[in-house]
């Protein structure tokens, strides 16, 4: 077997239906039927996993389709329903089929709305919207709650079975059914799919002093561009930073760290990782520190996931930098992909970050500091209450 450990921690999961059964059970392959290869005879399961072989027994002999029963699409289902039961959205199964079209999907272009997706608490919802793209034209927002796509019920989605559905061939319509805490009913939005366009960093000076620097991911691009407006920023002689961390649904750790490092001294830890079975190692800030005497204000929302997450936790925990906003969404876990015998592949969670001092955020997001809600009056949509308070806050800082 061969894995891949991705160290992308964004919010979400990528593509495809997995068209398999929904089967409690282990992967350990019995002696009962002979057509069945036993590969590992090493007792994996503490229960009594003879329940399984009496309900395959069952279906063999009662099932009305019972000549339509595929024995390797048993053990598939098998193997998703253990991993469903971890109650873990970003633990999934990839038969074959799906195992190759996701490879091609990780090497290509696709077309898509644009927007990061996730599940809490067994709803799947709307991470963040990615600035200029369609999901952001027609009006998606974090944490609108997707009930159907394309009148199929999202209810027992797993997030890579909701972005098979949602993705899809550039120029094509997909039809959302969104709910919107503050509505009354569900409104549904049709979406012209385009080939998804992902901005990096904005930035500008305010008010002569002040650097307001919107990162909206951590992809590869992000630490070079990050480094040339940072030194533009000194140049300008900012006196503080309102580094704006909202609808940033994650991406690269090692690039959340070198970032770390413009804010705080070397040596300082970043983030925990807590993996199984061993202490957590503490990944350090090893940059060079330059605006780590500056007064900074961070603002988060519901669409701040993983690697924005990871940041803003440290400079809270390091220097105790005021957040400003509303919580962020809780995407605290690292997964690895797990390449299977018959080519199938299982994207297995395999650690979490805690903070430096020790906050899980996985399922629980991080508190802001000042909680500032944005209006939902679609007339004020042009308002922005949470960068206003921030800029109050950051002037404040400086003043002192």
């Amino acid at each position: 077997m061969n894995s891949k450990i991705i160290k992308v921690i964004a919010g979400i999961g990528i593509i495809f239906i997995i068209a398999s059964g929904s089967f409690y059970g282990g992967v350990q392959y019995g002696a009962q039927y002979k057509s069945i290869k036993i590969t590992d005879s090493r007792q994996l399961i503490n229960a009594d996993f003879s329940l399984f072989w009496n309900a395959i027994d069952t279906l063999k002999e009662k099932y009305v389709n019972s000549k339509d029963i595929n024995d390797q699409n048993l053990v598939y289902g098998a193997i998703n329903g253990a991993l469903n039961s971890l109650d873990d959205p970003y633990t999934t199964f990839f038969n074959p089929v799906d195992a190759k079209k996701f490879d091609e999907d990780l090497n290509g272009s696709f077309g898509g709305i644009g927007a990061e997706i996730g599940i809490r608490k067994n709803q799947l919802l709307v991470i963040s919207p990615i600035k200029g793209n369609p999901a952001e034209e027609v009006g998606l927002k974090a944490g609108d709650k997707i009930l159907e796509v394309d009148k199929k019920s999202t209810a027992n989605f797993t997030i890579d079975e909701a972005v098979g559905h949602i993705r899809g061939k550039e120029g094509t319509e997909v039809t959302l059914l969104i709910f919107r805490d503050g509505w009354k009913e569900a409104r549904e939005f049709k979406i012209t799919r385009k080939i998804i366009v992902i901005p990096t960093l904005d930035w500008k000076m305010w008010d002569g002093n002040i650097a307001y620097v919107q990162l909206y991911n951590f992809n590869a691009n992000a630490l070079g561009l990050f480094n040339e407006a940072g030194f533009q920023i000194l140049n300008k002689n900012a006196k503080g930073i309102v580094l704006d961390l909202r609808n940033n649904p994650g991406g690269y750790l090692d690039v959340a760290v070198e970032l770390a490092g413009w804010f705080l001294n070397s040596g300082e830890t970043v983030v925990q990782e807590n993996a199984r079975g061993q202490e957590p190692e503490l990944l350090k800030a090893r940059g060079n520190g330059y605006f780590s005497k500056l007064p900074v204000v961070v603002l988060i929302n519901g669409g701040s996931a993983s690697a924005s997450e990871i940041l803003a936790g440290a400079l809270k925990d390091n220097r105790e930098i005021k957040l400003v906003g509303e919580k962020t969404f809780g995407k605290g876990s690292v997964q690895e992909l797990q390449n299977l015998s018959d080519g199938s592949t299982m994207k297995v969670t395999i650690a979490e970050w805690l903070t430096p001092n020790g906050t899980h955020i996985n399922k629980k997001g991080i508190e802001p500091d000042y909680e500032v809600k944005m209006p939902t009056d679609e007339k004020d949509t042009k308002k922005d209450p949470q960068f206003d308070k921030a800029l109050e806050v950051i002037k404040a800082e400086i003043n002192k």
